[in-house]
């Protein structure tokens, strides 16, 4: 499969929304009214479309249908792929019991913690096991992908019993940056570093400009 450049992936999913959200009675798209849309501009979008989905019919655009499934085929959204969440806290649990995962690939079959008082609880009908547990259920079920939502203190920890498991993709919501061995990537989602760039940017929204 041809790579795509992590910039378009990112974006991948932002046109994947847009068409679906579109009327049925829109048979055909262009780039143009994608970039409209989305405030994007025309040449990046049909590049990017190309990548993924070739050129579109002159005068016509993309197949919407067609697009969408190129696009969901690109982005891994037809087989939906099984992961683990390592840290039982409230915001573990969130994305636990979030079942929209599966619009997007992925499930979240199980859950980790060293809390004994969570052990064998259950949440939608999947178990909270022992972080001991964990080597033996990857192995078992083949899991790839590891959630991590644990404290930063033990985060680093947590992700070196992921790669000693098999997993070899990590999306890192503990807000700590992991070292990860060449051959496994890792996806870090630092909520601090997004709500400092959010009030940075309402910080000048509201300043004065006479000042």
């Amino acid at each position: 499969m041809k790579r795509i450049p992590k910039n378009t992936l990112k974006r991948l999913p932002v046109y994947l929304s847009y068409l679906k959200n579109l009327t049925e009675e829109q048979i055909y798209v262009s780039a143009t009214l994608i970039a409209d849309g989305l405030k994007l501009g025309d040449v990046q979008v049909r590049k990017d479309l190309a990548a993924v989905s070739g050129e579109g019919k002159p005068k016509v655009g993309y197949d919407r249908i067609k697009l969408i499934e190129a696009i969901e085929n690109r982005l891994g959204y037809g087989e939906c792929k099984n992961a683990v969440i390592v840290g039982a806290g409230k915001l573990g649990m969130a994305l636990f019991g979030y079942d929209k995962f599966k619009d997007y690939g992925m499930n979240i079959s199980a859950a980790f913690d060293s809390d004994l008082k969570k052990i064998g609880d259950t949440y939608l009908g999947k178990r909270i096991y022992h972080l001991n547990e964990l080597e033996e259920y990857c192995v078992r079920n083949k899991i790839k992908i590891g959630i991590i939502t644990t404290p930063a203190a033990v985060a680093q920890n947590v992700c070196d019993v992921m790669v000693d498991c098999g997993i070899s993709v990590i999306w890192n919501f503990a807000p700590v940056y992991l070292k990860v061995p060449d051959g496994v990537h890792i996806q870090n989602e630092n909520m601090a570093v997004s709500l400092a760039v959010m009030l940075s940017h309402l910080g000048s929204m509201n300043e004065d400009p006479d000042e």
